[in-house]
């Protein structure tokens, strides 16, 4: 497939269809790649690492939660997004949780808050360095979660250091998805909606986050950037938001790919971030 091919498509294809070929055909120089590196005792909390040829003993790590629509995914999938950032001096972990209809809310929060513990534990010593939360559509909203309801990583996480930074990108921040058609069966066992819904979790307060969103997104409105922002204002915790004009929900994700930086910075912009923190 030509690399024209693929920008042509990637606001009405699948994610899931161009990611994969992204991560397969996309390679870095220079990377160490750990894979399959169990984080609990079921067979989606695994995870994989990558990381530069070399790096700081002190240097930030980035914890990324895919998106799916909380019902589909896999880490190997986004390997180009751990690829690039690694490649960028940031070493990224990439982890699977439990999906609905084998679980429903709030199991997959608790395995991000899972997955968390185990990368505090066994790479950033325990506060020693840096470790952001940063996810993708659904994934964004679970490590919003995890990061503005302190009692995720008080039951998962029991000790350690809360995120230093919540990075999210395309998430869907205020909807209510105890009602939503699509949504109300995975997350019929909340008590509330509000317990769903960062906008109101944010109001907690919460780490320094930078939000990113594409301007041309049709399944996430990036008027949930403004919503979430003003709730972190409210709460007076640090906010950047980033609306990238003509990028759609797919498009910024893929745009980590090597071949398709240049339709929008977002890798840029990532590291710039964390290299601020």
């Amino acid at each position: 497939m030509h690399w024209f091919q693929v920008t042509s498509l990637i606001d009405r294809a699948t994610p899931k269809s161009l990611t994969t070929r992204l991560s397969s055909l996309v390679s870095e120089r220079g990377l160490v790649v750990e894979r399959d590196i169990a984080y609990g005792a079921h067979v989606r909390q695994t995870l994989d690492i990558y990381r530069a040829g070399r790096e700081s003993a002190d240097a930030a790590l980035i914890l990324f939660i895919y998106g799916g629509g909380w019902t589909s995914g896999d880490r190997a999938t986004y390997g180009f997004v751990g690829a690039g950032l690694a490649a960028s001096g940031v070493t990224t972990i990439i982890a699977d949780y439990r999906l609905f209809p084998e679980v429903q809310f709030p199991a997959f929060c608790d395995d991000a808050a899972l997955a968390y513990a185990w990368v505090q534990t066994n790479i950033a010593g325990n506060g020693r360095r840096p470790v952001v939360l940063m996810g993708h559509s659904a994934g964004a909203h679970i490590a919003s979660l995890v990061a503005f309801d302190k009692s995720y990583l008080a039951s998962r996480a029991h000790g350690a250091p809360e995120p230093t930074a919540l990075i999210g990108l395309s998430g869907p921040y205020g909807f209510d998805p105890t009602s939503w058609p699509t949504t109300k069966d995975v997350f019929a066992t909340a008590p509330t909606a509000d317990i769903a819904r960062p906008v109101v979790q944010a109001l907690n307060g919460g780490p320094p986050t930078l939000l990113i969103h594409g301007g041309a997104d049709e399944l996430v409105d990036p008027v949930a950037v403004e919503m979430l922002a003003h709730s972190l204002r409210m709460a007076r915790t640090s906010v950047q938001g980033r609306i990238y004009p003509g990028i759609g929900h797919s498009g910024l994700i893929l745009a980590f790919a090597q071949p398709l930086r240049w339709r929008a910075p977002v890798l840029g912009d990532v590291v710039a971030f964390v290299g601020s923190l």
